[in-house]
């Protein structure tokens, strides 16, 4: 099983270009523009996890992304991935929106919080791993996880194994957390599409 996932860590890392050169064009990352209200479920989540969501402390800018980080990045996404099914939060628990650590099952954002929490585990800061809320092209709300480097914006996605650029995938981008503080969100100008309104990742 780990030579299975290594084989496919190592294809994302040459298809996604990090691996074949020690220098390439530094990408742009996402415009924050002010405070907003976080996600209904965030918010439960953080009354039952207070720790999770404390301040964080001020912003030094994105983590710098080596190479063992961005296979660490590649091997996270792609075990959380395969090992929770996705169900909706409707199917597992019978409500309609509940974050919570998935154990075989979950929800977008139960793999956005075991992904976070793993990273964090293997060193890197909350401050550049942000939970955020997109919508998917088809109008539907969805939950990911932005990984803050000074090599651009990376999106974790239940939804594929590869990890992307934010602007290299098909989603507008509206809020996430703060860098300073996890219990609290942030707009995102994305520049490419005009979002309208809010929703509540699912």
């Amino acid at each position: 099983m780990r030579t299975i996932i290594t084989m496919a860590i190592a294809a994302a890392a040459i298809a996604t270009g990090l691996m074949a050169a020690p220098a390439f064009a530094v990408p742009v990352n996402m415009t924050v523009s002010g405070a907003t209200n976080p996600p209904i479920g965030h918010y439960e989540f953080c009354k039952t996890a207070p720790s999770e969501c404390a301040a964080i402390g001020a912003d030094h800018g994105p983590a710098v992304l080596t190479r063992e980080g961005w296979r660490k990045i590649l091997e996270v996404n792609y075990e959380v991935n395969q090992a929770v099914v996705p169900m909706t939060d409707m199917e597992i628990h019978g409500v309609e929106e509940i974050w919570s650590y998935p154990d075989a099952v979950g929800d977008c954002e139960d793999y956005v919080l075991l992904k976070r929490r793993k990273l964090i585990e293997s060193g890197f800061s909350p401050a550049d791993l942000l939970i955020t809320v997109v919508l998917q092209p088809n109008g539907d709300g969805h939950a990911v996880l932005t990984v803050r480097t000074d090599r651009g914006d990376f999106i974790l996605d239940n939804m594929r194994s590869k990890v992307l650029l934010w602007s290299d995938t098909e989603y507008t981008y509206l809020k996430r957390q703060s860098s300073e503080h996890a219990g609290r969100w942030v707009k995102l100008q994305d520049g490419r599409a005009i979002a309208v309104g809010s929703v509540s990742a699912n």
